[in-house]
């Protein structure tokens, strides 16, 4: 991890940890020594309300991070917005940041703030920055240099107060590179960085996050907390995680929807599902050590869009639920289908079925 604050803030070396009752951030868990750093940090990006990148592999908890820094600030009562730069039309997202003025383009009945006017005292959260279209990103700098907006239909600039922190899974770097991302964004964005260590390298907090999802699922549900044996708690932590703590908190949520063991990478034979729900799956065995994938399938990008059409074809085009088995956002389901599908068949996706 690396943070990088402008001589003119006067950060601390070192900011003791903050008892738990006194963190702003409680679904933030962990007492791995990742985890303690990254409270540290999360303390110091609060404290200098400098523009925050937040990076990490999908699932890891960016825009949690994102809410925390938000917390525990001195913006905590001004709104937090959050926008997703990857989920709509270029034109969209121009108009949801920056406003626009009536009868800026077809639809626009009336003026809107955006989100940076909006969000004013507070915090704007760009996830998925990576996502942006290169045409919208000389605006975004504008932002972060001169503080100001110019709405869509509007020839006068706004001042605007507001802490931007966007989050990626992508290499901006490597974007920069290609020319899908400015450099001179980048290293306005990259003032203080935080880079979220996937679960898989935090293995100690593993058991932690099961305890604390098992507890939200119960309040939520209103059903018995499921409590894990020894094996399935060693189970959770071999396991790979490919889509981290948003992958766990799903499976644990499956255990009391489904009323069985929790499934991954096989059964768990010593599974207890919840009580006064169906019983425990029956046990199977795991998938065996020699199996092997055709070799088509060794290119990670090849393999990525066959599982996208594998989750879409267990769900029956259902996009959320394959979202769901893939581990991943609804929003990164969009772009995945849209990389993964013909152009034809995505009409099909979702079409309801005729009745008989």
């Amino acid at each position: 991890m690396n943070v990088e604050t402008p001589e003119t803030h006067a950060v601390p070396a070192a900011i003791p940890r903050l008892p738990r009752r006194q963190r702003q951030w409680q679904r933030l868990v962990g007492e791995s020594p990742a985890a303690r750093r990254l409270e540290s940090l999360i303390q110091r990006a609060a404290a200098v309300e400098s523009t925050v990148l937040i990076t990490g592999e999908t699932g890891t908890g960016k825009e949690e991070v994102a809410r925390a820094i938000h917390a525990h600030s001195d913006r905590c009562d001004a709104p937090f917005l959050a926008i997703n730069c990857g989920a709509m039309a270029a034109t969209l997202i121009e108009s949801q940041l920056f406003g626009h003025e009536k009868g800026a383009f077809t639809g626009a009945v009336g003026p809107s703030l955006g989100a940076f006017r909006a969000a004013s005292g507070g915090v704007v959260f760009l996830d998925e920055i990576g996502e942006m279209p290169l045409e919208l990103q000389p605006r975004l700098l504008r932002v972060l240099q001169q503080r100001e907006v110019t709405p869509l239909g509007s020839s006068a600039t706004i001042p605007v107060d507001v802490q931007v922190i966007a989050a990626t899974n992508r290499d901006l770097g490597a974007q920069v590179g290609k020319g899908a991302f400015r450099e001179d964004l980048f290293y306005r964005l990259n003032t203080i960085e935080l880079e979220i260590p996937p679960l898989r390298e935090r293995l100690d907090d593993i058991p932690l996050f099961v305890d604390h999802f098992a507890d939200f699922y119960a309040a939520k549900l209103g059903l018995p907390r499921w409590t894990p044996d020894e094996a399935v708690v060693a189970r959770f932590i071999g396991h790979a995680w490919p889509g981290n703590v948003r992958q766990l908190a799903q499976t644990i949520e499956r255990v009391y929807v489904l009323g069985v063991g929790p499934a991954l990478a096989g059964t768990f034979p010593s599974a207890a599902a919840p009580p006064a729900r169906a019983t425990a799956q029956p046990a199977s065995s795991t998938p065996s050590a020699g199996f092997e994938l055709p070799a088509e399938l060794l290119n990670l990008e090849a393999l990525r869009r066959f599982a996208v059409r594998q989750a879409l074809a267990r769900t029956d085009g259902h996009k959320g639920r394959a979202a769901e088995l893939l581990g991943v956002h609804i929003n990164t389901m969009t772009r995945l289908v849209e990389e993964a599908v013909p152009v034809s068949s995505q009409r099909r996706i979702g079409r309801p079925r005729k009745a008989r």
